[in-house]
């Protein structure tokens, strides 16, 4: 298999925890999920997604608990976040060029004329990330119940 040449990809990381944050929007009530329930979920080593699932506890995404009735539960806060504060939460500032991280002045802005395209190509994507929150997600990935009907005297599952 062919390497991917592009260096603009989402983290494994990022995209672990977006597939979590997603598994847990969708558990009932108070309900915790255990370590090796997510990281089955998101297809995620248990060692590597745990380190996800610290970063997601740390900015108050989700909460943890040890135990026998422990696992991983979604905050409020959590259920209303976008793709992009998931994602900033585990890697940091999302950023397609240097030349656009805050706090750094970029010294070639005024006489490159590829800047404005990264600015608009940068402010396109948060957009597009910060409007995917991961309550929608998860309703699109919530089972649809399956239902009843009866088709010449027996019922059968549609």
């Amino acid at each position: 298999m062919a390497k991917p040449k592009s260096s603009m990809q989402l983290t494994r990381a990022a995209d672990y925890g977006v597939r979590v944050m997603i598994q847990l929007a969708t558990v009932d009530g108070n309900d915790r999920v255990p370590l090796p329930d997510l990281a089955r979920a998101a297809e995620a080593p248990e060692s590597f997604l745990s380190k996800v699932l610290q970063s997601l506890t740390k900015a108050g995404l989700i909460t943890s608990r040890r135990g026998q009735a422990g696992g991983f539960h979604i905050t409020p806060l959590g259920a209303t976040a976008s793709m992009r504060e998931v994602i900033e939460a585990i890697d940091g500032e999302i950023c397609l060029n240097l030349c656009l991280m805050h706090g750094r002045p970029c010294s070639r802005k005024a006489q490159c004329p590829a800047h404005p395209v990264w600015a608009e190509a940068q402010e396109a994507m948060l957009e597009v990330l910060s409007r995917a929150t991961i309550a929608s997600l998860a309703a699109q990935n919530a089972p649809t119940p399956t239902r009843l009907v009866s088709v010449a005297g027996s019922p059968a599952a549609v």
